[in-house]
């Protein structure tokens, strides 16, 4: 499978952005997917996962209750919503998948979001 994020940008602290991640090749449903972040001088880490349904979602407790990750399967697509973001968010964003109980081996190229205070 093939990923490309896109969506990111600057945005005020206290912002909005919805990231989406299109994804081509083998059938979108089969993968669990999810965001992960890397900020400057920082290792990546983990933001949110969805399930193949959509039906389980999991969160960073640092991003719980302000950001939503969703899934269209119609169109092979992942969103990340984030709202009331923080400087603190600023990073490259990446999306990623994989099949069931193996670990995420397929990475989209990153979109880059910038929180200003």
């Amino acid at each position: 499978v093939q990923l490309q994020a896109y969506g990111g940008g600057l945005v005020q602290a206290g912002g909005s952005l919805r990231l989406s991640c299109a994804a081509s090749g083998r059938t979108f449903s089969s993968y669990a997917m999810g965001w992960f972040r890397q900020a400057p001088g920082k290792e990546r880490e983990f933001v949110a996962s969805i399930s193949r349904s959509g039906g389980g979602t999991n969160y960073a407790d640092s991003v719980k209750g302000r950001f939503t990750i969703s899934r269209d399967n119609a169109k092979n697509t992942v969103y990340l919503q984030m709202d009331s973001l923080k400087p603190e968010d600023t990073a490259v964003y990446y999306c990623a998948a994989r099949l069931v109980s193996d670990t995420y081996r397929y990475w989209g190229q990153g979109t880059l979001v910038t929180v200003s205070s």
